[in-house]
């Protein structure tokens, strides 16, 4: 079933949790997301392909390292959120998203929103981390 989006649509409370068309926004909006990310990475691996260090200054070389670093470590939480987002899709697909993994309450559209991977609501997510801290501790 293919729906098509109004142009300026944006999820409101007044409408069925996770109507069709709030399943295709967040679907669009997760699939760019993806996209942007994809891009980023073709851009790094394309600028960490152009060739090895060519600073003859040791401060310059370790500069330059140091950036590669950083920018690998970006590309690899970006790849893990590709996964994330991946795995947020296939919940779109089989009817589960946008509801808590842990209680099964709606997640929310204001957090979906700000984290469309999100798998929990705040009140959830919240005990999850108290727990983790307890269990940190120990």
């Amino acid at each position: 079933m293919l729906i098509t989006l109004p142009p300026d649509y944006r999820p409101s409370e007044s409408e069925e949790f996770m109507s069709p068309l709030q399943q295709e926004y967040f679907r669009q909006k997760l699939l760019r997301w993806r996209q942007d990310l994809l891009r980023e990475a073709g851009d790094t691996l394309a600028s960490l392909s152009k060739g090895g260090i060519s600073e003859a200054d040791l401060t310059d070389r370790a500069s330059v390292e140091t950036d590669r670093a950083l920018e690998l470590r970006t590309r690899d939480r970006a790849r893990k959120l590709i996964s994330k987002i991946d795995q947020a899709l296939e919940r779109i697909a089989n009817g589960s998203y946008g509801y808590c993994d842990e209680t099964g309450e709606p997640i929310g559209l204001r957090r979906l929103e700000a984290r469309p991977i999100a798998t929990m609501s705040i009140e959830a997510q919240e005990r999850h981390e108290r727990m983790e801290r307890v269990h940190r501790d120990d």
